[in-house]
């Protein structure tokens, strides 16, 4: 039998977002997404029914999302190749694009580590060299992909390292309950965990791999993840349908099983187990309800 196979469908949070991303999971039962289509592009704030307000158009590709421990929201923005942090109201405060002679391709997905810094995935080449809308353009594997994985001090937004690069397309990226980084590899299908806390110069580890085989020709590749309070990674797998479950060991364990085709990235809600999925195929916001807690995420506060 399938894993996942028979369990209870999830139900849907809300509809009619525009090719959604960047879950970020609010105290009062809200949430913050990206709008990545043509017609949105877009940080939208979604209440507890789902009902949904702009809060700011930024006009580029917004991608991944987090917030801070002053409530401000840092955009990984892959369409302007930009990481940019704005106020609850969608007021920008600072910005950046990396440094003269190593400026961001395409800016994915962020968060925050316990050392305060701030960690984001660069999957590796300009929106404009390899994507057309939502699809790939042809032989796209076969590109120069030079994937990154960034440390960043907030405060003064500057890149302090470049932790890995020459990645096929890196996306997700998590703090893991060992202290240890995770970031994924779309086109192959590999999590990847590093010591950035304890290497002056981190090395890449496979800790596992979230594909299924099966004949589908179809591009299918891992996304934003989340740690549960089981020590678990919960990774979306676009193309996949599902959300695929890692243990401690690396170990695929489950796959939960999803209405829309092409996951994005999943966040834990705050009050009550629940994952929350974003999902672009139909647009939409799935619920799942869970045997655990997210792991809580690190909100530092900084000037």
């Amino acid at each position: 039998m399938e894993k996942g196979e028979g369990k209870m469908a999830p139900s849907h949070f809300a509809t009619g977002i525009g090719a959604p991303e960047g879950p970020v999971c609010l105290p009062d039962g809200s949430m913050y997404v990206t709008e990545m289509s043509a017609s949105t592009l877009c940080i939208t704030r979604l209440d507890s029914r789902g009902n949904r307000r702009v809060i700011r158009t930024t006009g580029g590709r917004p991608n991944g999302l987090t917030t801070d421990g002053h409530g401000r929201i840092w955009i990984a923005e892959a369409g302007l190749r930009a990481l940019i942090c704005i106020d609850e109201s969608g007021t920008e405060i600072r910005r950046m694009q990396g440094e003269d002679t190593d400026r961001f391709l395409f800016p994915n997905d962020l968060c925050f580590g316990p050392n305060g810094l701030l960690y984001m995935t660069d999957s590796g080449m300009a929106a404009e060299d390899f994507i057309n809308g939502q699809a790939f353009v042809d032989d796209y594997m076969n590109l120069d992909w030079d994937g990154r994985v960034y440390e960043i001090d907030p405060a003064a937004m500057k890149v302090l390292r470049v932790l890995d690069r020459k990645i096929r397309f890196t996306n997700g990226i998590a703090f893991g309950p060992d202290n240890q980084l995770y970031a994924n590899a779309s086109f192959t299908g590999e999590i990847y965990r590093y010591d950035v806390l304890g290497e002056a110069s981190p090395t890449r580890a496979v800790f596992g791999n979230v594909l299924q085989p099966d004949s589908n020709p179809d591009f299918k590749g891992p996304d934003g993840m989340a740690f549960g309070t089981d020590g678990r990674l919960y990774c979306t797998v676009y193309n996949q349908k599902n959300v695929t479950v890692l243990d401690r060991r690396g170990e695929v364990v489950d796959r939960l099983i999803l209405d829309g085709p092409q996951p994005t990235n999943c966040a834990f809600t705050l009050d009550g187990k629940k994952l929350r999925v974003t999902e672009v195929g139909k647009g939409q916001v799935e619920e799942i309800d869970m045997a655990c807690e997210g792991l809580p995420l690190y909100l530092p506060k900084f000037a």
